[in-house]
């Protein structure tokens, strides 16, 4: 089943059960994937739909950043449910053990030995972490290592 089919199902499921919340968030993620179906007039597969909610779970988080600095709570609760709910469609996370493990199988592959083979290990470390580890996570474990 693709994601577009189990955010469909899922959708109908939070109608049945009349769960608004839920419902408004699988909806937002539906617009969204629509609105790039329709701007590169094909659909979209698994790989690119895991992009658009990755994007979406950042934003949120960025958000919940500004909520927790202004002292909005309300706002904070919120975005962390949806933050929840967008979390369920995406593959479990690596741990940053197994980011570590990651960067250093590339940084040897690639050959890197300095902060000027960065870019060389960023372009070859982000499509193994893909939708499964935040992109500034990796970024700091590869700045770890490259000194």
């Amino acid at each position: 089943m693709s994601l577009s089919e189990r955010l469909n199902g899922d959708m109908k499921q939070a109608m049945r059960d009349q769960d608004k919340f839920k419902l408004s968030v699988i909806r937002m993620i539906r617009s969204n994937i629509k609105n790039q179906e329709i701007d590169l007039k094909r659909d979209l597969n698994d790989d690119e739909v895991l992009d658009i909610l990755a994007r979406e779970i950042k934003q949120r988080k960025d958000s919940l950043q500004e909520f927790d600095k202004a002292g909005r709570e309300d706002l904070a609760t919120q975005v962390k449910a949806e933050i929840e709910i967008i979390g369920q469609y995406l593959p479990q996370q690596l741990t940053e053990e197994e980011i570590t493990a990651i960067v250093q199988q590339t940084i040897q592959e690639v050959g890197a030995s300095s902060k000027a083979d960065m870019g060389k290990v960023m372009s070859a470390l982000m499509p193994k972490t893909k939708g499964r580890a935040d992109g500034k996570l990796v970024n700091q474990a590869v700045q770890q290592f490259l000194q």
